[in-house]
């Protein structure tokens, strides 16, 4: 099982109206690089926020990198 980090916004982010609940959670894992045939760790960082149209939280994948040890 991966770490998690979490973290919460104070401040809105740009394009969301005020109400909207935002938060980032980073994850590290280990995927497959199809390009080169081997497994490597990553870097995964969400941004879960609420969806009120839906009632529900979405998880949305905004960024990821290569973690070099």
């Amino acid at each position: 099982m991966s770490p998690i980090v979490s973290y919460a916004a104070d401040a809105v982010a740009p394009g969301f109206p005020a109400a909207v609940e935002l938060h980032w959670e980073i994850e590290n894992r280990v995927v497959l690089n199809e390009h080169n045939h081997a497994t490597e760790e990553r870097e995964l960082v969400y941004e879960i926020s609420w969806i009120a149209e839906l009632g529900a939280w979405r998880r949305f994948l905004r960024s990821q990198r290569k973690v070099e040890r």
